[in-house]
């Protein structure tokens, strides 16, 4: 069997065993132990009966169990149940923690505080939330500075800096772009001098908007209410510069209609997309699927490498904030079915029949002839 270092947890026998009488969940991707008398082995936190210590053996591993003869307890998939339920509740305290510091906690404090180590705390906090605790804590700051500009006074802007956690103006100054999009006093003061070019058009599903910033198509929005669709995006900015769009813009609208009226056309459009480091990697995988095909929300974290975050795979999928060229209708439940969709699951269905469609006529066209 593989031995751990002292320092690691749970790395001795003694610890281990201690663990098993506990069923501390903590332990539950550590080791699991095998019983000689019946052949199986259990997680640390099974609620199975506690054998004889001397009839216990420790494997780092179900595998490793599994390859010295061992097979998994009947009680082994609610007690796997039963330890992600309690990972979970262990990242979202410390989730609270991080959000609720006044100076970002370092990995060394929430490992303690979780009664993981530094690296095994990173590994499951990734697995559970898609972000390292690094990546959270930047999201939680960028979360407050935006709330605290929103009631702030121009004169303030250092105030907020400092009241949504970062140690140092010129810190957050060197990273003022990526986390607004633009300096804190032109967020502040509604994104004066930046411009904006937009048009609404017309499709078989209804109005759809397109706007766009000098770093690309920065918003593609459907809808049953023009007006509705522009008042929605100026709100977010109400003093830049707006100008509608001119007959070379059309041509960018009448392209994303063409799509939207036959994906086979494609779409490969610059995008202007900010959001969370994690939004950010959900967006750009949703961008490698293939049109007339779909993939479930739980395969999409298993191939972002985080299979517990579904739910905030979800979330992601929900604020993308570009329709179409963002392909989130692509993304289905595991049954197959239709879940939300933020322009209409009618809209969903209606660009999923067509895709479909498309390639159906597409592989029918390919056929060699009989």
């Amino acid at each position: 069997m593989k031995t751990r270092t002292p320092n690691q947890p749970f790395a001795t026998a003694e610890a281990r065993w201690a663990a098993v009488l506990a069923r501390d969940p903590r332990a539950d991707d550590h080791f699991v132990y095998a019983v000689k008398t019946t052949g199986v082995y259990c997680p640390p936190s099974s609620s199975a009966r506690l054998p004889h210590r001397r009839n216990v053996e420790f494997f780092d591993s179900a595998r490793a169990a599994e390859a010295a003869g061992y097979r998994p307890s009947r009680r082994h998939h609610g007690d796997q149940t039963s330890a992600a339920v309690a990972r979970a509740q262990l990242v979202a305290a410390s989730c609270r923690r991080i959000e609720a510091a006044e100076r970002q906690p370092t990995l060394d404090e929430l490992a303690a505080n979780a009664g993981m180590s530094p690296s095994h705390f990173h590994k499951v906090f990734k697995a559970e939330t898609g972000l390292t605790p690094k990546e959270y804590a930047a999201a939680v700051r960028a979360k407050k500075l935006r709330s605290e500009l929103a009631h702030a006074e121009v004169s303030s802007v250092t105030s907020a800096i400092y009241g949504a956690g970062y140690g140092s103006s010129s810190r957050f100054y060197a990273a003022s772009d990526g986390v607004l999009g633009m300096g804190a006093r032109d967020y502040l003061a509604g994104a004066p001098g930046l411009t904006i070019r937009f048009a609404v058009g017309q499709c078989t599903l209804g109005a759809v908007l397109v706007a766009q910033s000098h770093r690309g198509v920065c918003a593609i929005s459907l809808g049953d209410d023009p007006d509705r669709l522009v008042r929605d995006l100026q709100d977010q900015f109400p003093n830049a510069e707006w100008v509608g769009g001119d007959t070379q813009f059309e041509q960018l609208v009448a392209q994303v209609v063409g799509f939207i009226e036959a994906p086979s056309l494609g779409l490969n459009l610059p995008l202007d997309v900010r959001g969370t480091a994690f939004q950010e990697r959900v967006w750009r995988a949703l961008r490698e699927i293939p049109a007339g095909t779909t993939i479930s929300y739980t395969d999409l974290a298993q191939r972002l490498g985080v299979p517990r975050a579904v739910r905030a795979v979800a979330h992601a999928c929900a604020k993308n904030p570009i329709a179409v060229a963002i392909p989130c209708h692509r993304v289905v439940r595991m049954d197959g079915g239709l879940s939300g969709y933020r322009w209409g699951v009618e809209r969903k269905q209606a660009l999923l029949q067509r895709e479909a469609s498309t390639q159906a006529r597409a592989v029918a066209r390919s056929a060699p002839a009989s």
